[in-house]
């Protein structure tokens, strides 16, 4: 299950270097000028956008603007002569990060005509913890069966009448979900996805870790969307194809993560990914200095909530979780989760009590968050020995709303993704009087459809 890596050839230079124990690193995000440099151009949209990315746009009536040219290689080229490495970049937000050993090289870079700030995101750690090299060992593959289709995770489609759209045949086949998260351990032995049409994966932090020995938390939140072992554990969309993206560094908590969030995300939308899911989130990082403020929570401050809104405008549906701070002193909900049109989720229990952990809105500009809410506790979901297992957190909640979001697309192909926001809202039990607590409530999918169907042009 390699990398499909064609596409976007012009995004180039995700080569992240292995850190040295015996060299300190840096990394800092240059914000450019402009892109006045650049040889691509808005009439040839082919030379960085995959066909089934313009048809997306075509369709929802969207052009392709200055924020979808890549970034100018020669104002990548200028920065690497100045003895910096160039490990990211973000067209939509016309960002590089490079890599120093020598921090002094930062202030000639800085000096440069194209350069418009400079912030240091990432300082290498200590060390970094081996992988296990063992971990298939771990997979058993032992389940059993119950009487439920669904396997354990009846109930957390149930409450969204989301089986009812599944036996209508709507169950993702044709649509396009990107994961972005920490890593999917295990996810290549497990037996819950071995029907998963798996469309290539990549990995932002390091392209060359096996991204199957990094964290388990994407491959949990994976299983909530693709896992289809009937009467075991079957997703919200178990027909539809995946890309899993890794844009986490669990070994620290630092700025330069959004920057491959946003870059895992551009990738999405360059390959033509119709719906989104992430389950990551930040408001505090080791460096303190870096942390969120609430006024910050406006949709454009952060990196990740930007970059999350222009997706949005790009035709993608955006699924994120709202966050588990809704007990410790934050409470709100972490970037990108003040996004705009998109789909914030927050967790309840089996019985649709809300999760005290699930963080609240609203957002600084007053808009609704989250947007709605779905299970997000003792929820389904497959172990890392291939056992089902059961998880707290809008992190699965997130997943579990999304893949029911893109069978619905796939059911209402003629809706725009702003049109498909707005359905899954309107549909939520408490669309009537929403709050920062549930949102608009516990969408019926169902429901959903079958108004959309009325209103169908």
């Amino acid at each position: 299950m390699n990398s499909q890596r064609g596409i976007v050839g012009c995004l180039l230079l995700v080569c992240a270097l292995q850190v040295s124990a015996q060299v300190k690193t840096y990394k800092y995000r240059i914000n450019l000028r402009d892109k006045a440099e650049t040889t691509y151009t808005l009439d040839n949209p082919s030379a960085y956008l995959s066909g089934r990315a313009m048809e997306r746009r075509t369709k929802q009536g969207l052009p392709v603007d200055s924020t979808d040219l890549p970034v100018c290689r020669t104002y990548i080229h200028a920065l690497a002569e100045k003895g910096a490495q160039p490990v990211s970049t973000s067209k939509w937000n016309n960002t590089v990060v490079v890599q120093v050993a020598d921090t002094s090289v930062i202030a000639g870079i800085a000096e440069l005509p194209f350069v418009t700030a400079v912030r240091k995101v990432w300082t290498a750690p200590d060390s970094i913890p081996a992988r296990n090299a063992d971990r298939k060992k771990e997979v058993t593959n032992k389940v059993t069966k119950n009487d439920h289709y669904y396997g354990d995770a009846w109930r957390q489609i149930a409450v969204h009448h989301g089986d009812s759209l599944h036996g209508a045949g709507f169950r993702g086949a044709g649509m396009q979900i990107a994961v972005i998260d920490a890593g999917y351990y295990n996810a290549d032995e497990i037996s819950v996805f071995k029907k998963m049409n798996l469309l290539g994966t990549r990995d932002f932090v390091n392209p060359r870790s096996d991204i199957y020995a990094e964290n388990y938390h994407g491959m949990k939140v994976l299983s909530c969307l693709a896992a289809n072992r009937p009467h075991v554990l079957v997703g919200t969309a178990p027909e539809a194809a995946y890309w899993l993206l890794r844009s986490e560094d669990d070994d620290t908590e630092q700025l330069v993560e959004e920057d491959y969030w946003a870059e895992a995300l551009e990738f999405a939308d360059s390959a033509g990914v119709d719906v989104v899911n992430t389950s990551l989130g930040y408001y505090e990082f080791d460096d303190k200095a870096m942390n969120y403020r609430y006024r910050d929570l406006d949709g454009r401050y952060s990196l990740m909530s930007h970059s999350a809104s222009l997706a949005a405008d790009k035709g993608m549906v955006v699924v994120c979780s709202a966050g588990n701070s809704g007990r410790g002193v934050w409470k709100k909900i972490t970037p990108p989760g003040d996004a705009k049109n998109i789909l914030t989720v927050g967790a309840v229990n089996r019985e649709l009590v809300n999760a005290d952990f699930s963080s609240v809105g609203n957002t600084t500009d007053g808009r609704i968050k989250p947007d709605v809410m779905a299970v997000g506790v003792s929820s389904a979901v497959a172990g890392t020995d291939g056992t089902v297992s059961y998880a707290n957190g809008t992190s699965f909640a997130s997943p579990i709303l999304c893949g029911l979001v893109a069978c619905f697309w796939q059911a209402c192909p003629w809706l725009t993704a702003r049109q498909v926001v707005e359905a899954v809202q309107n549909a939520g039990d408490r669309k009537e009087y929403p709050d920062n607590i549930f949102g608009y409530g516990i969408p019926d999918i169902w429901k959903a459809y079958q108004t959309a169907l009325k209103k169908k042009p």
